[in-house]
């Protein structure tokens, strides 16, 4: 075994969980409870702070609900019956958006309705369109900004919609590149981001009548990236690594040419986050995430807010997540590693403060188990970041274990409340995330290091964090097993691939397993995306050898753990065919493959009936060669 430089952070870690007293794991929660639709979610203020929306299960698919602020009664105003709905927005005081796709296509189309549910319209009739929200319009009853890709599957054109007639005019034609449109404080439509694939461009305009110029152009690896405009529509606030490693935030002078006054940056992680406030035109702080979420304030009248809410809400996360407009009405959120937390009203005018619901009240925090961040060296040098958790009640010493990558790969795992982390820990496993090499939020050096390392050294970050559980005495090493979902999957595949005697078992769900063919069937509206994916992930003709290499499907013939593959057929990102291939391959050798596919399902599992499905076999399969509880069959 190498030797690891183990942090203090780590040391300590292990010290708490090592010197608990050895009891009972808790009680056996239902499957049920962890993956059931919450009991109320997605809570947003209308304009004018006298009503509530969220999402609630009818005929067990989430549908908007309405209620006035100080009324117990609420009002359903949408049906879905076959797929929840999957976002919405308030239109005006008066009226709802929503958005839905059909069997988990995320071909999404826009709808609205009135809070009373009456003249529902479907605004975007259109079969294979994606739909998406460029600006609610605050000051526009009438209308919202959309982008669509109707006149053309691979890109989004920009246009203006009546949220009651479905009456709608292009804005902005998409010539082919954009990828992202920006309004100012106004709504009009005047900044844009273009990608040749490799280079990228920050473009703007005076008025909506004047032709783009470019104010930037960059490699993808750097970028400024456009936050909102300064409050007098004149500059702009942006994100941007141009010239240094870790993203920082800073107002850009839209005449000049030029990044001007730094707002914030941090030295160890990226900064994105910018929080204001349209009514007083301020900016009042930052957010970014070390080990946990964190602010700086800016504005003393927010900061005391901040500080007022966590007075309240002691023990948790708090932030806020909708506002009135005269921000004088707030929702707030809770959050922890072990609760999804609850909601919220606050009337900062009379100090009226209520809760509004528990999200998942049926589970008792009391009976999970904690997430601690901790971190490792790989075996070239780098911190590697990540989270364990321990099951309550146990020592963190021979446990079974799963790990479980996260998706992306240029995404991060976060310190919070995960469904499948906490069912994991209270079936007796440990749980290991890492934050392996191109993960994002470190810098570019480190997003960067793990270009064309996909079962290279990526997955040599997720192998030397088990191989540090169990030089630590805290994983058995015969019982080490691997899930994830989407990128996640990839790394099942190639850790079962790439390293057959570390793992007894793996999960692979909604999992790439062949470069080659995941890049022949990327949606359309990826396509202007093509030639930086290629230099992250590699060419299928420069980088062939590569790619054969890395694509667990070529070396099926190592794969000696069995296997469970869940796949959405619908799944427009991570194609079917990357499941039926190494399913196929897998059971012509012998290999023990499950294998679980959902006809009205995409990228993951929406419907509840289907998560119940996907877990139960999951837990099943996890116990047999893991030896972690199963719950008895008359409970589920």
């Amino acid at each position: 075994m190498r030797t690891r430089i183990i942090s203090l952070l780590v040391v300590a870690s292990i010290f708490i969980f090592g010197c608990a007293p050895q009891e009972e794991l808790p009680r056996i929660v239902p499957m049920k409870d962890f993956f059931r639709n919450p009991e109320s979610a997605v809570f947003g203020l209308s304009p004018d702070g006298s009503h509530l929306a969220f999402l609630k299960p009818w005929e067990n698919r989430l549908n908007v609900h309405v209620q006035k602020i100080g009324e117990e009664e609420a009002t359903r105003i949408t049906g879905a019956t076959e797929r929840d709905i999957a976002g919405y927005y308030w239109a005006n005081n008066n009226r709802i958006a929503y958005v839905q796709d059909t069997a988990g296509d995320e071909n999404f189309r826009l709808y609205a309705v009135n809070i009373d549910g009456s003249n529902r319209k479907e605004l975007t009739p259109f079969e294979k369109v994606r739909v998406g929200l460029i600006d609610r319009l605050k000051n526009d009853d009438e209308h919202m900004l959309i982008s669509m890709n109707k006149r053309d599957p691979r890109v989004f054109d920009a246009y203006r919609i009546n949220v009651v007639t479905g009456k709608m005019n292009m804005v902005a034609q998409n010539p082919g590149n954009i990828m992202e449109w920006y309004t100012d404080h106004d709504g009009n439509l005047r900044v844009a981001v273009t990608s040749d694939g490799v280079n990228q461009s920050v473009l703007y305009r005076d008025t909506e009548k004047d032709e783009f110029q470019a104010l930037v152009t960059t490699n993808f690896k750097e970028s400024m990236s456009p936050l909102f405009f300064t409050f007098d529509n004149k500059n702009l606030y942006v994100a941007s690594n141009i010239g240094r490693d870790k993203t920082a935030i800073y107002e850009y002078d839209i005449k000049n040419k030029k990044h001007t006054k730094l707002l914030y940056e941090h030295p160890e992680v990226d900064v994105a986050g910018l929080l204001k406030s349209d009514k007083r035109k301020k900016i009042t702080g930052v957010t970014y995430t070390v080990d946990k979420g964190h602010y700086h304030f800016f504005d003393d009248e927010r900061k005391t807010l901040q500080k007022g809410l966590e007075e309240r809400l002691p023990g948790y996360e708090v932030f806020i997540v909708s506002r009135s407009k005269d921000e004088r009405k707030v929702l707030v959120r809770t959050y922890s590693d072990r609760s999804l937390g609850s909601y919220y009203y606050f009337n900062r005018d009379t100090n009226d403060f209520k809760k509004l619901v528990d999200i998942s009240p049926w589970l008792n925090e009391d009976e999970l188990s904690e997430m601690k961040p901790i971190t490792y060296k790989s075996r070239d040098g780098l911190t590697i970041h990540g989270y364990l958790t321990v099951p309550k009640g146990m020592k963190a010493n021979k446990l079974p274990v799963v790990v479980n990558p996260h998706g992306g790969p240029w995404a991060r795992d976060t310190w919070g409340y995960r469904s499948d982390v906490q069912f994991l820990a209270n079936r007796g496993y440990a749980v290991l995330q890492v934050n392996f090499r191109t993960s994002t939020g470190y810098g570019r050096k480190f997003w960067e290091a793990g270009f064309k390392q996909s079962g290279l050294a990526i997955q040599d970050d997720i192998t030397d964090g088990v191989e540090w559980l169990i030089e630590q005495g805290i994983a058995d090493p015969e019982r080490i097993g691997i899930y994830g979902g989407s990128y996640g999957g990839y790394c099942t595949l190639a850790g079962v691939a790439f390293t057959p005697d570390l793992y007894a078992c793996g999960v692979d769900y909604v999992g790439v397993s062949s470069w080659f063919t995941i890049l022949k069937t990327i949606p359309p509206y990826w396509e202007p995306m093509r030639e930086m994916m290629y230099e992250m992930i590699g060419h299928p003709e420069k980088d062939k050898e590569l790619l054969e290499r890395t694509s667990p499907i070529f070396h099926a013939d190592k794969i000696k753990a069995p296997l469970f593959v869940a796949q959405g057929a619908n799944d427009p990102r991570v194609n079917k065919q990357e499941s039926d291939q190494i399913v196929e391959a897998l059971k012509k050798r012998g290999i023990e493959v499950e294998y679980m596919v959902k006809e009205n399902e995409g990228h993951g599992f929406r419907n509840e009936e289907n998560r119940f499905d996907f877990y139960r076999a999951m837990e099943k399969f996890l116990g047999k060669h893991l030896g972690g509880r199963v719950e008895a069959e008359t409970q589920q």
